[in-house]
Formats: C-alpha cells, structure tokens, sequence
C-alpha cells in the first residue's frame, strides 16, 4: 500500500486518519447492516441516526442553543454566497461587508446581484496582507447584516476576534477554512456557514448554522431548494442529501471531541503554525507574507528570494513527499495548508526540508 504524504493542500484538504479508516470499512458495510453508507436510504433508519449524531456532536463542540439550526446543505460555500443574500436583500436593502480577500470579493459580487453592497472595511490596499481592527470597519447603519470571511486562504490571514456590528445587525460569518479550528463564539452570529473540505469532510456539501428568526424573515419568494425554512423544516432531507458527506462530517465532529474539543485544536494548531512561522521569522530566504498580527494559523503563505527559486523548491518539495505546497494562481509564492488534521510532524518535516533548501542554495 502506497504511503500516504503530508498533505498542504488548500482543499480539498487532509481529513484524520481515524475517519478515513473508519469510512473504509463503513463503504464496505455500515455497522451491522450488510450495506455500505453510500447505499443508504436517507430516510432510513441507519442514516437517520447518522445525521441526528451529527447534529447533537455539531452542538456539543460549539455549545450551539436550540434557537439555531444546523443545517446540511449542497453546494459548498459558494452557494451560500448568493443563498443568504437572496434570502434578506431585495427592495434596495443593503449588506455590509468586510473585505479581507479573494471569497470574500466573489460574496460581495454575489450579493450584489440582489442589493447593495457597503464596504465597511478593506485591506485590498496592501494586498490583503492584514485583517482590520474593529476600529476600522465602519458598518452602514441600516445594513439587513453584515458579513465577513473568518480566514483567508489565500493571503494566509485570519480574524483573532470576532467584529462587532450593532446588535441589530446580524453577523454572518463564512467559516470555510477554520471551522472548529478554535472556539467559536455562535451567539455571536445570526449565521456561520463553511464549504467542508477544509476541515469538517469532503467537497460539495456546507454547515450552515442559522439562528431561527433569521430563517423566519427570509424571502418566501424563493424556489423550494434556495429557502433556508424548507430545509430546515425537513432536517437536511428535504431532497436526497449527500449522505456520504453529512457521515463523514459526523465522524470529524467525534475525532475533534476524542482531541479534546474545540479548546483543544486551538492550543495544538496555534503549537504546529508557530513551529513554521518561527521558522520564517529567522530565514533569510523564506519570509511570510501576511503581517503578523493577522497570521492565519491554518494557511501560512510565504514566499522565497525569487521566483526561480520558489519554483525550485516547490518541485523539490513534491518530489520529498511534501505536496501542496504552491500558492494559490491569482498570488503565486508558497502557502503551507495545516488544517486541523494536519499532523505536527509534517509541519516539522516541511521546516528541516526548508532549512536544507536554504542551505543548499545559500
């Protein structure tokens, strides 16, 4: 059997090896059923208790009250771009938005189709290399809510502290990339959404945790696939789900609560992204790029003294076993993706590969 490899990518991402080896047996045949998970009927009773574990141990890890639904939905996040705006916007209303990167421009472009859009802060004027503080986003009073991106996988950025609109205002939050990476604050936020296959499951289905009254107000108006209400109503099946996903996201859910929850996975990824950026701090070579009160610790993007020479060291990586590691095409340069399941020792075996790298090419 091939090794696997330290995975870098941005995603689709590294899922725990305890999961995966768990859904190689489940593909096979689900508990005592005779039939793999894939087979399943969603309205059966097998998968029925897969999806009702996952909600109960979704929140179990976020402490998430009965006055929000968690909901799994098809699409991934980019759905949610226009599914939320469509749901609230109309008649001249108006979305505030902070601008921290390249997904939070494609729901800014989404909402746009369906109202206004205000800017209520952005850091496109350096490159998106840092997050703003909260005083420096100036909400529009009469925003339905607002919205921001809580990483940034490009630009390797991420919010420290949740912003804080008017409580009036509800906050929406696009999770994508450090979903249960860390506490999280849901009270917070009318709505968190995240695509999957960063670190919750497999690519094409999202979380979406949505407080009550929010879906209420939604726009009725909506064909039944787009209504927030219908789904909720229907307990993630009102048409068939992607099951395999929504079982995979339960068996992340239980490996994150075995590390310790979510306490737990914030101490151990701020541990593994330091171990690189120390790293980074002292090469002559590398240097990250984001400043450092706004370092992410799930993408650490960083670039070499030249181009010739990133794309040197890119090959060379590969090559040793460290995949993944090319920057997003829009920026270039370096990005290491370490998401929760990413292992300390591949983070560690990245470093002395850096060192030699440099060594080597002084």
């Amino acid at each position: 059997m091939t090794e696997r490899l330290f995975n870098f990518s941005a995603g689709p991402a590294i899922l725990p090896e305890p999961v995966l080896e768990a859904a190689r047996s489940a593909l096979w045949t689900f508990e005592d059923s005779g039939i793999g998970i894939l087979e399943h009927s969603h309205r059966g009773a097998y998968f029925t208790r897969v999806i009702e574990e996952a909600v109960a141990n979704c929140r179990k890890l976020a402490g998430i009250g009965e006055d929000y639904e968690i909901l799994f939905l098809q699409g991934g996040a980019s759905t949610q771009f226009f599914m939320a705006p469509m749901s609230w916007l109309g008649n001249g209303k108006t979305a505030s938005f902070v601008n921290t990167g390249t997904w939070s421009k494609k729901a800014m472009k989404e909402a746009n189709v369906f109202g206004d859009v205000h800017v209520a802060a952005s850091s496109e004027d350096e490159n998106f290399s840092y997050i703003p503080t909260n005083d420096e986003i100036s909400w529009q009073d009469n925003a339905v809510y607002a919205h921001y991106t809580s990483n940034n996988t490009i630009a390797g950025t991420q919010f420290t502290s949740i912003p804080t609109p008017p409580s009036s205002m509800p906050l929406l939050c696009d999770a994508s990339s450090d979903i249960f990476s860390r506490p999280i604050d849901i009270g917070a936020h009318g709505m968190v959404y995240a695509g999957a296959q960063k670190n919750l499951g497999p690519s094409g289905i999202a979380l979406v945790i949505l407080r009550k009254d929010l879906i209420e107000s939604a726009n009725e108006g909506l064909p039944s696939m787009l209504q927030y209400r219908v789904h909720a109503k229907a307990g993630s099946c009102f048409n068939t789900p992607p099951t395999f996903g929504i079982y995979i996201m339960g068996e992340v859910f239980k490996w994150i609560l075995e590390q310790g929850g979510l306490d737990a996975m914030a101490k151990i990824n701020s541990e593994k992204a330091a171990i690189l950026y120390d790293f980074l701090d002292e090469s002559e070579m590398f240097r990250g790029t984001a400043r450092k009160d706004s370092r992410s610790n799930m993408n650490v993007t960083f670039r070499a003294n030249s181009e010739e020479l990133e794309a040197s060291f890119i090959k060379e990586a590969t090559a040793a076993g460290l995949p993944g590691l090319k920057g997003h095409r829009s920026v270039g340069g370096m990005r290491a993706s370490i998401y929760n399941a990413f292992p300390t020792k591949g983070v560690t075996a990245l470093v002395d590969f850096m060192k030699s790298f440099e060594q080597k090419n002084k």
